[in-house]
C-alpha cells in the first residue's frame, strides 16, 4: 500500500518545520541546553504540527549524536527508530479512544519503568482534552511527580477543555495556522520530489483551502496526483467543488451594479457546475476582506495577482466602508450555516438579495413620515407613557435612528450575549413578551409591573445595552413597559399587581366598577 504523502513528507529535524519557528526556537533550546521540561501541551488548529513537533521533541531528547545542538540528526539508531514507529520508549496515545479513568491509571502504573532503549520515555497524548474529569485528576497526579526518565506532550485542537489544573503544570505551546506563502513553498517541494505535475495558482488554490493546515494542503494534492497530467485550476475547482474566480468577481460586480437578476444568474450558473455553496460564500467573503484591506490602505496585506488587484481596487472605490463590512457579515452568516437544510443554495441567494436590499430605511426620515395622506405620521420612539421609578429610558442617540426588526436569530444572538454576562439578565430578558429596535431603542414589553420593574434595575439595563451594542454595532437605549393594559389606563381602584389587572392584560375589559374592591 503507498504511503500517503502528508506521512512521507513529515519533518525529520528542526528546520523542515514550516511555521512555528517560535515554539521550534524554544524547543531547540531546550535540548541543547538538556532543559527539556517534563511535561508540554500543544494546542492549535487541526493539521498544524502538534504532532510532528511532539515526534522530533522525542527524537531530539533521546538522539545519540554527540552534539546536543545537532539533536535530532534523523540519522542515528534511535531516529531512524522513531520514523519506522518501532522505538519503544515513544508511546503515542490516542485520547479520544482512551478517555477512561482506567487507561490513565494503566499508563501511570507502566511510566515508572525505566526506558527500553533510550534514556526518556515519551508519552504523546493526542486530543487529550478527550479525557473524562476522573482521567484528567488521575493524569494530574502523574503530571505533579513525574519520574525523572518520562517527558509528556499533551496535544489538543480545543484547550479551553483543559482543566486549568493540568494547564498550570504544562509548558504551553500555540500552535498557528500556516500561511499561504508556508504552504505553497512546500506544496512546490513535494510536487518536484514526487513528480507531480501542478500549476501555480493550483497551488494557490490548494493553500487556501487547507485554512493554514499544512497535513490538509498535502492531503489535497495527494488526492489531486490521481487524476493523471498536470493538475491545472480547472481540475482542482472541479475536484474541490470550488468556484472560479471570476464567478466571485461577477458577483461583486452584480452587487456594486445592483443588479439582481445577473448576480442571481451567476450564482445559479455557479453552483450548477458543481459549486458548494457554503464554500461559495466563503470565497465571497474572502475577496470582500481583500477589497476591504485595500480600501483600508493595506492592499500589501493582499495575496493576489495583478489582474485581481485591480479588480479589488475598482471595487474598493464602489463600496463605502460601512456598506462593504455589512456586505461581509451577511455573506459570512451564508458560509457559516449548517448543512442539511432541504435547500442548499438557500442561504447564499438570502445574503445575496440581503446584500443588495441595503440597511433598514431611517425611522425619521420623510418618506417614513408621510407614506400616504390617509395614513398617520409614524410614531416617534420614545414611549409617550408617563416616565417610571427605575425606568431606563432615554432619548435615542441622534446617530442610531434606524428602525430593526429582530429577527429570531438576532434575538437568539442578543441572548447569547447577555447570558455570558448574567445569566440572571438573561432570564429576564427571555420573559418579555414582546420586543422591538426603533429608532436607536430596544423596546421591551412585560406581561406584569413586577417583571418590568425588576428589568429596569440598572444591573440589568447595563449588560443588556452592552450585549446589544456588540451584536448591532451601534449604542442602544433600553424601553421596558408593560404590554397589553398598562398602569395608566387602570381604574384607580384596581391593584396593577392583582388579579383583574393581569385579566385586563390578558384581553379581558371592565364592564362595571361598581363591584370592584379597592385595590382589587
Amino acid at each position: 500500500m503507498t504511503q500517503a504523502l502528508y506521512r512521507k513528507w513529515r519533518p525529520g529535524r528542526w528546520d523542515d518545520v514550516f511555521g512555528q519557528q517560535h515554539i521550534i526556537q524554544t524547543l531547540r533550546n531546550a535540548v541543547a541546553a538538556d532543559k527539556a521540561g517534563h511535561a508540554y501541551l500543544f494546542a492549535g488548529p487541526r493539521g498544524t504540527g502538534k504532532t510532528t513537533v511532539a515526534r522530533l521533541l522525542a527524537k531530539a531528547v533521546n538522539c545519540l549524536h554527540e552534539d546536543p545542538a545537532s539533536r535530532p540528526d534523523d540519522t542515528c539508531e534511535y531516529c531512524q527508530a522513531v520514523n519506522r514507529s518501532s522505538f519503544l520508549d515513544l508511546i503515542e496515545i490516542d485520547a479520544a479512544s482512551n478517555t477512561s479513568v482506567e487507561d490513565v491509571r494503566s499508563l501511570r502504573d507502566k511510566i515508572n519503568f525505566s526506558p527500553n532503549q533510550g534514556r526518556y520515555k515519551v508519552y504523546i497524548i493526542d486530543e487529550v482534552h478527550m479525557l473524562s474529569p476522573a482521567a484528567f485528576n488521575a493524569l494530574l497526579k502523574t503530571l505533579e511527580e513525574p519520574p525523572p526518565h518520562a517527558v509528556f506532550v499533551l496535544a489538543t485542537t480545543e484547550v479551553h477543555k483543559i482543566p486549568a489544573t493540568v494547564l498550570s503544570r504544562c509548558q504551553r505551546h500555540e500552535f498557528r495556522r500556516i500561511s499561504v506563502n508556508d504552504i505553497v513553498e512546500q506544496l512546490m517541494e513535494i510536487a518536484k520530489g514526487e513528480g507531480i505535475l501542478v500549476a501555480p495558482d493550483a497551488l494557490q488554490l490548494i493553500a487556501r483551502q487547507a485554512a493554514g493546515g499544512m497535513r490538509d494542503a498535502i492531503s489535497l494534492l495527494d488526492q489531486l496526483s490521481g487524476v493523471g497530467g498536470e493538475i491545472t485550476l480547472d481540475i482542482t475547482e472541479k475536484i474541490l467543488g470550488t468556484a472560479t474566480s471570476q464567478s466571485v468577481l461577477d458577483i461583486v460586480d452584480s452587487l456594486a451594479a445592483e443588479d439582481s437578476a445577473a448576480g442571481l444568474n451567476q450564482i445559479h450558473t455557479t453552483l450548477d457546475k458543481g459549486s458548494d455553496p457554503r464554500q461559495f460564500s466563503r470565497q465571497i467573503v474572502d475577496y470582500l476582506r481583500a477589497v476591504l484591506l485595500v480600501r483600508m490602505g493595506n492592499a500589501d496585506q493582499v495575496d493576489a495577482s495583478s489582474e485581481v488587484r485591480a479588480h479589488m481596487a475598482k471595487h474598493a472605490q464602489a463600496f463605502e466602508t460601512p456598506e462593504l463590512l455589512r456586505v461581509i457579515r451577511v455573506f459570512n452568516q451564508a458560509a457559516t450555516v449548517q448543512k442539511g437544510t432541504w435547500q442548499p443554495s438557500l442561504p447564499l441567494e438570502l445574503a445575496y438579495v440581503e446584500a443588495l436590499s441595503g440597511p433598514a430605511p431611517q425611522a425619521d426620515a420623510p418618506a417614513v413620515q408621510a407614506a400616504s395622506p390617509s395614513v398617520p405620521a409614524a410614531k416617534p420612539a420614545q414611549s409617550k407613557a408617563a416616565p417610571q421609578k427605575g425606568k431606563a429610558k432615554s432619548a435615542a442617540p441622534s446617530a442610531v435612528a434606524s428602525e430593526h426588526a429582530l429577527s429570531s436569530d438576532d434575538w437568539q444572538a442578543l441572548l447569547n450575549a447577555v447570558r455570558q454576562q448574567s445569566p440572571n439578565t438573561n432570564g429576564l430578558l427571555n420573559s418579555s413578551k414582546t420586543r422591538e429596535l426603533r429608532g436607536g431603542v430596544l423596546h421591551l414589553g412585560f406581561a406584569s409591573e413586577v417583571l418590568r420593574e425588576k428589568m429596569a434595575a440598572e444591573d440589568h439595563i447595563q449588560v443588556v445595552k452592552q450585549a446589544a451594542q456588540q451584536i448591532f454595532n451601534t449604542p442602544v437605549e433600553v424601553d421596558c413597559h408593560i404590554t397589553g393594559a398598562t398602569q395608566s389606563n387602570l381604574p384607580d381602584q384596581v391593584d396593577p399587581s392583582g388579579m383583574v389587572a393581569t385579566g385586563m392584560r390578558l384581553g379581558g375589559e371592565i364592564v362595571d366598577t361598581n363591584d370592584l374592591n379597592p385595590k382589587d
